[in-house]
């Protein structure tokens, strides 16, 4: 079969960020993992709460912190009758140590955005995270395009990626990711391609462009070999896709047997690579990174039908963690597939309220799990933060709740300093003792 050429989201590298830094989506390495023993267990509004600051709108992306300092962006202006003309983007750069709002920057739509209806209920018009270096914040706002702003909120570059929808009209989900000196963003749902961009100007690098790209809404990885190479890594509806970053030049790709939407990030371990999703019926395979050209089926690790449809899964010690968007808790063995166990967890219902307003969306989870030390945090839309132990044993050692907000809470948390960082469709949360 003859490839797709990519779009999905975007590529993730390890940063050279202090440890105390939580730079992009899922962490410094992309991989939701913290070593950050001082986060708390037990927290509620009266315990454990360091600061709590509303926001001006709902949004699917996670928090990110450089220093002192946590970026976060949201939406408002849509209207119950689908109406977007006035919808609003925003990033807002918060004091860590206090919650006091810094900086807010506004971006008023400039053209048609989907209507706020149907899916993109679920997650609404800022679930793509961004991401920092330090000396910049990057933004993609999907059909809102690319924006580059200093440390201090001063904007230094915008570009447009495209004004397309895709069939589906869900929207935009991956999250940017730097490699060397390019931006490259996920622009499948607005131009069916991926973009690259010089991050200092703004200026287009490279434009890989696909026609069928829908449904591969996930972020991609960055696999370093052993010789050095890198390898973009992504998933696509039906197959895996490994590129040259600096080019976008399709390297090799692998079937997978993923149908439908792949939301989840590939999950790297060495050059063995975990893949998820699929819809309607989802499916999870591992298998060995190819060199060129197509890889064989010997490169099939294994593959199983009880997978996750949003959440990525995490990895620890062999094994591979996840609570999956229906509520279930699983662990299964990282090399032969085996599932260890699959437990609902208690509460976590099938009743969700989707980005900014729409209940009945009927999946209790969004956000992907984060292991903190030997703790797994996996935070729930409706029914607070469950904390399982990351063993093979079904452990859940603790639930928390912020009672106070009866909003979503669709964005995987941040870990800084011994501090939880939460957001919501109402506000942004500090936990920490």
């Amino acid at each position: 079969m003859k490839p797709l050429l990519f779009s999905a989201a975007l590529l993730t590298l390890a940063l050279p960020a202090p440890a105390n830094n939580w730079p992009q989506t899922r962490g410094p390495n992309r991989d939701s993992v913290s070593t950050d023993a001082a986060v708390p267990t037990h927290w509620s509004e009266k315990e454990n709460l360091k600061w709590q600051l509303d926001l001006p709108g709902a949004g699917a992306s996670s928090p990110i912190v450089w220093e002192n300092k946590v970026f976060v962006t949201c939406f408002s202006g849509q209207k119950e009758n689908g109406d977007v003309s006035g919808l609003v983007r925003h990033i807002l750069c918060v004091d860590k140590a206090t919650g006091k709002k810094l900086w807010q920057r506004d971006y008023p739509t400039t053209q048609k955005d989907d209507d706020w209806s149907g899916m993109i209920r679920e997650h609404g018009y800022t679930s793509n995270t961004p991401v920092t270096d330090g000396a910049h914040v990057y933004v993609h706002w999907g059909k809102g395009g690319v924006v580059a702003l200093d440390m201090d909120g001063k904007e230094v570059w915008k570009a447009t990626t495209g004004s397309e929808s895709g069939r589906q009209r869900w929207g935009s989900s991956g999250s940017p990711v730097l490699w060397k000196n390019l931006l490259i963003v996920n622009a499948a749902d607005e131009a069916q391609s991926v973009i690259a961009f010089d991050k200092a100007t703004g200026k287009q690098a490279w434009k890989q462009t696909a026609g069928l790209l829908e449904g591969a809404f996930s972020s991609p990885q960055v696999l370093k070999r052993a010789d050095g190479r890198e390898d973009l890594i992504f998933a696509a509806p039906s197959e895996l896709w490994g590129m040259n970053p600096e080019t976008g030049k399709l390297r090799w790709y692998a079937p997978t047997g993923i149908e439908g939407n792949v939301a989840p990030d590939p999950v790297i371990q060495g050059e063995d690579i975990y893949v998820f999703g699929g819809f309607p019926s989802t499916m999870r395979v591992a298998l060995k990174a190819g060199d060129k050209g197509e890889v064989s089926s010997s490169a099939m690790l294994w593959q199983d039908s009880q997978s996750t449809y949003v959440p990525t899964p995490v990895y620890h010690d062999g094994k591979l963690y996840v609570v999956s968007d229906q509520g279930f808790a699983w662990c299964a063995d990282a090399k032969t597939g085996a599932m260890i166990y699959r437990e609902r967890l208690g509460g976590a219902a099938a009743q969700s309220g989707g980005g900014g307003g729409r209940r009945g969306g009927g999946k209790p989870f969004y956000a992907s799990p984060v292991l903190i030390g030997d703790k797994i945090y996996a935070v729930s839309r409706k029914q607070g933060v469950f904390i399982l132990a990351a063993k093979p044993q079904f452990q859940v050692l603790a639930t928390n709740f912020l009672a106070g907000d009866g909003t979503d809470f669709n964005a995987t948390p941040a870990v800084s300093d011994g501090c939880l960082f939460l957001r919501s469709n109402k506000a942004l949360y500090c936990i920490g003792k």
